[in-house]
């Protein structure tokens, strides 16, 4: 019997074009796939308890081996929507930012930004589950995926990480991208691939899915304009370049 790849995804609003073709195809008997959030999928591959992961790019210099094995990624080319930096009060007034535990790219890239974008010295608050209710004042908080969807209104202010990044960098930003730490057969990268490209061009079908309850966002704009999902060659620089920044 051929091996069963172990597949994990995280279980946001971003991911489910990229889940379709694995869900609802025959692609779904070669593989066992787990949902978490960002930051337990990096580290069910560092444990390697899981073969492929769609990961915070930032752990990516904590594999021995890294290689992403799928054209189709996390990205932005300006406005993400779904990471952002929350607050009641302007940047200049913001004393203490609590880091979102969810993902270590989007605190990586937070850091990255209030140091060299923004040029805010402020204190880093370490989140725990219902940090967001403790925004408020001078203290800050980064949220991310469909909860940050949820708090576009609830905030005063609201300073986008993806279009931030693309200000000071003039590049697209990478989020996260399926990635190994081995040697993934090429058969299986090819119709991996194209299981989960099949979402892409079929996104209506994805949203008609999607419980009215979960769409607190216009999810046809955020398929189409905020989220960008190929792997372009600006998409790599803009990678290479964060990865270059955080390892300083």
């Amino acid at each position: 019997m051929d091996k069963k790849w172990r597949i994990g995804a995280v279980s946001y609003l971003n991911t489910r074009p990229l889940l379709l073709g694995m869900e609802q195809s025959p692609f779904k008997e070669r593989i066992d796939l787990i949902k978490s959030y960002p930051a337990q999928i990096a580290q069910d591959l560092l444990d390697d308890t899981i073969d492929i992961g769609l990961i915070p790019v930032a752990i990516m210099p904590l594999l021995s081996n890294p290689q992403i094995v799928s054209k189709y990624v996390i990205g932005t080319e300006g406005e993400v929507a779904s990471v952002a930096l929350f607050s009641q009060v302007p940047m200049d007034q913001i004393e203490k930012v609590y880091l979102d535990y969810q993902s270590r790219t989007s605190v990586a890239l937070a850091k990255v930004l209030l140091t060299q974008y923004w040029k805010k010295e402020v204190e880093f608050l370490k989140a725990t589950e219902g940090y967001m209710n403790e925004i408020s004042g001078t203290t800050a908080g980064i949220i991310i995926g469909d909860r940050a969807l949820a708090s576009l209104k609830r905030f005063e202010y609201i300073y986008d990480l993806g279009l931030a990044w693309k200000q000071y960098s003039g590049l697209p930003f990478v989020f996260a991208a399926w990635v190994a730490n081995k040697p993934i057969p090429a058969e299986f990268m090819e119709v991996f691939d194209v299981a989960t490209g099949y979402g892409l061009t079929h996104l209506d079908e994805v949203i008609a899915l999607i419980p009215a309850s979960e769409q607190v966002y216009d999810l046809h704009k955020y398929y189409t304009e905020n989220i960008s999902y190929v792997l372009t060659a600006e998409k790599k620089k803009g990678l290479d370049g964060f990865l270059k920044l955080i390892q300083l």
